[in-house]
């Protein structure tokens, strides 16, 4: 449970990492990327894996690239849900989830 809770805030924190460093997508304070984390944990709980069952066949064709753009789709969503968390198009979706997943990759790295 604990180690949840750690994955659970450092992703938030990598939400609001990139959100305040790039232009990417924009969020307002660290409350807005923790409810904004919370959300697209269900989601990739949620959602994700029928996206991924469904467009299968196309990501395998990519050799896996249309992953990006699954995770970008998980993060739109995430947008229209969470109020202060605004993205600015599919595309900077799909690079966004890139950047937050490196970003809470070498979170995780440093401190976990």
């Amino acid at each position: 449970m604990e180690d949840t809770l750690i994955q659970f805030f450092l992703l938030a924190i990598s939400i609001y990492l990139v959100g305040r460093i790039t232009d990417l997508f924009s969020v307002d304070n660290l409350f807005t990327s923790i409810v904004a984390a919370l959300v697209l944990a269900l989601i990739n709980v949620t959602l994700k894996p029928i996206f991924e069952f469904i467009f299968f066949p196309l990501t395998f064709l990519t050799f896996g690239v249309f992953a990006l753009i699954i995770n970008g789709l998980c993060l739109l969503i995430t947008a229209k849900i969470v109020p202060k968390f605004k993205l600015h198009g599919c595309l900077t979706a799909s690079i966004a989830a890139l950047l937050i997943s490196l970003v809470n990759a070498l979170l995780l790295k440093i401190f976990y």
